[in-house]
Parts: C-alpha cells; structure tokens; sequence
C-alpha cells in the first residue's frame, strides 16, 4: 500500500482538477438550446508533487482501492494503471498475511 501511495503521489494525480467547460449553440430565433459538457484529461504534475494536499488525496485513492471500489478521482492514466494494478495485488498480499499469522498463532 505504501508503494501504492507513492506512485500516485508522484505520477497519478493530476496536476489540478479538470474542470468542466459548457458550450452550446443558440439557434437563430430563439427554440432549443443544446450544451455539451467536456472536461480535459488529466495532465501530470509539473510543480511539486509532495504536498500533504496530495499526500491526502493518495492515501484515499488508496485505501479505496484496497476494497475494490473505485475511488471516484480524476487519475492521470498512469495513476489510472497503478490503481487497477494495486486493486489485484493488494487484497492477494493481505491475505497471505493473514495467513501467515495465523499459521504462526496455530503452532
């Protein structure tokens, strides 16, 4: 989990939020309008990218991942990878672990 959460703070959280842009058409004497709503892809950090802000939004991403729920974020596509990547191998891990103790407890 720790690797985990080092990898998206250092490469799978987008620099800021994408934000949301409506554009529409009015047509000429007024009638229907219609918007469509787009938002850009994430792009990677260029600034700092150790901060507790993001420290934080890791560390959700994270623990989400674990239980096999989507974390809802906005994931640059590597941070989208790492997710998907520590979904299958993080539960595996934990459960060898549980397992390791208790073959230690049962002895």
């Amino acid at each position: 989990m720790i690797i985990t959460l080092v990898l998206l703070m250092g490469f799978g959280l987008p620099q800021e939020v994408p934000k949301q842009e409506a554009t529409g058409t009015v047509p000429p004497g007024g009638g229907k309008v219609t918007f469509g709503i787009d938002k850009d892809d994430p792009q990677n950090p260029t600034g700092d990218r150790w901060t507790g802000k993001r420290f934080e939004k890791a560390l959700n991403v994270t623990l989400n991942s674990v239980v096999f729920r989507s974390s809802g974020q906005d994931l640059t596509t590597t941070g989208t990878y790492v997710e998907m990547t520590s979904r299958l191998v993080e539960p595996a891990l934990l459960a060898l672990a549980v397992l390791a103790v208790r073959g230690r407890i049962k002895r």
